[in-house]
């Protein structure tokens, strides 16, 4: 699994105007399967990501594909782990250990 951190690296109002194209994006990342869970960050200075995924050079394909990202307003930490661990409605999602 991946946690997905976006820093916004624009003004306000650039990032207000890529928000309608990166949530069509999220959305269809929930549609395949990819995304688990998405929010803004509080204070609203980006957004975090859960995603699914073993290949790191997948999921960074999938985000140089964000229109956050196309359109320069933030930047992405990737964050790799396993959820061994979950509540019991993600008990699909666990990993085991190598």
């Amino acid at each position: 699994m991946f946690v997905l951190e976006i820093t916004y690296t624009a003004s306000a109002d650039r990032v207000e105007a890529a928000l309608p194209e990166h949530l069509v994006w999220v959305d269809d990342h929930f549609a395949n399967g990819v995304f688990l869970a998405s929010g803004p960050k509080n204070p609203r200075d980006g957004g975090v990501i859960l995603a699914l995924g073993d290949d790191r050079a997948k999921i960074e394909e999938i985000l140089a594909s964000d229109p956050f990202i196309v359109a320069s307003v933030g930047e992405y930490t990737i964050t790799e782990f396993l959820a061994t661990r979950t509540a019991p409605a993600l008990a699909d999602y666990r990993q085991q250990r190598p």
